[in-house]
């Protein structure tokens, strides 16, 4: 697994030491570990959004002052308008310690719904597992190329060997089917529909007016021919 090295630097702790990193585009940070104390740091912004948003497991080689510690980023938090990167929490890796993380999935293959023009929605981007730190994946391969129109993959559909923290019950990918989409009526439209109603409505008075004209000429008809009988 490729894991990227950021340079870190000591910092002082407060509020006040906090914005004064910030305002030099770096990222406030802790260190810590089983077997670490806890040590602040400041890293650049891009290097910490780089591990951000990598496609991979988040674990990097974090570097300060001649010391060298293999890390998962453990949290962070991000200006709900920015996105900017406030703070960070790194978690020193122990040889034989499992650590949970959270690991993207990469998906392979092409549903054989979607090649029969079914729609492939991937619900879930990512698992958390724990595991021990020598055995991280980058990234987590599911194969949907057996999907068809109707099928859900789900956790427990998944055949790994990690402990998975995420819900057993968490849909992964759904294939549904296609859409079917009809084109709005037109004003125009609508005004032939009325005028098609109108013309039916008027057509099944014109018969029921027939049709009493009819049994009314039968009954008078009727009362003639009693009358010539008597």
């Amino acid at each position: 697994m490729d894991v990227p090295a950021i340079e870190a630097q000591p910092r002082e702790t407060g509020s006040k030491a906090a914005r004064e990193v910030r305002n030099n585009n770096r990222v406030p940070c802790v260190l810590y570990g089983r077997t670490v104390e806890s040590t602040p740091l400041q890293i650049p912004i891009a290097a910490l959004n780089k591990l951000i948003y990598r496609r991979s497991a988040p674990v990097a080689q974090v570097n300060v002052d001649g010391s060298t510690w293999h890390c998962i980023l453990k949290d962070y938090d991000l200006h709900p308008l920015t996105d900017r990167p406030l703070h960070a929490d790194f978690q020193a890796l122990e040889e034989g310690d499992e650590v949970t993380l959270t690991v993207p999935l990469n998906y392979t293959g092409i549903p054989v719904g979607q090649q029969n023009g079914g729609d492939t929605q991937q619900i879930a981007r990512e698992l958390t597992i724990s595991v021990l730190p020598e055995n991280i994946p980058s990234q987590i391969e599911v194969d949907i190329s057996e999907l068809i129109i109707g099928d859900s993959l789900h956790v427990y559909d998944l055949e790994t060997d990690y402990k998975i923290k995420t819900s057993n019950d968490q849909t992964l990918v759904t294939v549904v089917a296609p859409q079917i989409e009809t084109e709005p009526t037109t004003e125009a439209e609508e005004e032939e529909d009325e005028l098609a109603e109108d013309e039916i409505a008027e057509e099944g008075e014109a018969a029921e007016t027939e049709e009493g004209e009819a049994v009314e000429g039968e009954d008078t008809a009727a009362e003639d021919g009693a009358e010539e009988f008597q």
